[in-house]
């Protein structure tokens, strides 16, 4: 064997020495998602009646894209409220209604999100259906946005009810004329929900529940959809008709940052 040949051998040597240290190197860096404890569970594992529209899987929301952590469109919650949730369906499907679910468990890496969202005052590309009399500087000051979450504790659910037989949802499509969250129900983006005044995550004080400016056919859907649950053990908050807490919460000070994925469950189906 030549010198040059026994140079080259070992500078190939040493190159894929590198590589391995390289490779292996770059596996101990990846870190493992976080996994949800063991009573989270998909709601359609409990109850696969309930519609499941997540919004910020989607870009029909208030940011307008989807939103950190959302890798599939499920509602995750614990078991507990899963279960008192298909309940409440139970009630409901006699009198000719459907539940259907915005949001439910929320990782805390969406709530970094919105928080990135509302500190970019540039952006303000879904002003006009979400927030718009709301001045974006004061998402923070009139709690709008919040650094912490309930959701990401695993028993908060955004929800509404539907009536049987449903009627599909048609798809938001990004760039679309938007109308504002408290127009008429006609005028407002079309949502298969019975009418309860404004849509979802309106950023207005017409979203509050019992907002006295809010009679007749509408109240009377908050109504229903309030005293379901509250039967149930579900406690509203009272500045959006749509966000309930089922109590008590199995971790009512742990706020959970698994992204929202099948993958991220432990429990048997």
């Amino acid at each position: 064997m030549t010198r040059l040949s026994t140079a080259v051998r070992g500078l190939v040597t040493t190159l894929a020495a590198l590589l391995t240290v390289t490779a292996a190197s770059a596996t101990g860096r990846a870190t493992p998602q976080p996994k949800a404890p063991e009573d989270f569970v998909s709601l359609g594992s409990v109850d696969p009646t309930i519609i499941q529209e997540m919004r910020y899987f989607t870009p029909h929301n208030f940011v307008g894209e989807r939103i950190d952590g959302y890798r599939q469109p499920i509602c995750i919650l614990t078991r507990p409220a899963a279960e008192a949730l298909h309940k409440a369906q139970v009630t409901l499907l006699h009198e000719g209604y459907t539940l259907k679910v915005y949001d439910c468990y929320r990782p805390q890496r969406a709530v970094d999100h919105f928080v990135r969202w509302a500190e970019d005052l540039d952006d303000q590309a879904m002003k006009a259906e979400f927030y718009p009399q709301v001045d974006k500087t004061r998402l923070f000051e009139d709690s709008y946005i919040a650094e912490k979450s309930g959701h990401s504790r695993g028993s908060t659910m955004d929800l509404t009810i539907v009536r049987l037989p449903a009627k599909p949802t048609r798809p938001y499509v990004p760039g679309e004329p938007l109308a504002p969250c408290y127009a008429p129900q006609t005028e407002r983006f079309p949502d298969n929900s019975v009418d309860m005044g404004t849509g979802f995550d309106c950023f207005d004080t017409l979203a509050h529940t019992l907002d006295p400016r809010i009679q007749g056919v509408q109240r009377a859907n908050r109504q229903l959809l309030k005293s379901t649950l509250e039967d149930l053990g579900f406690v509203n908050l009272a500045e959006e008709w749509w966000h309930y807490t089922y109590k008590p919460e199995p971790y009512p000070d742990t706020y959970f940052d698994f992204p929202v994925s099948k993958k991220s469950l432990t429990s048997s189906p």
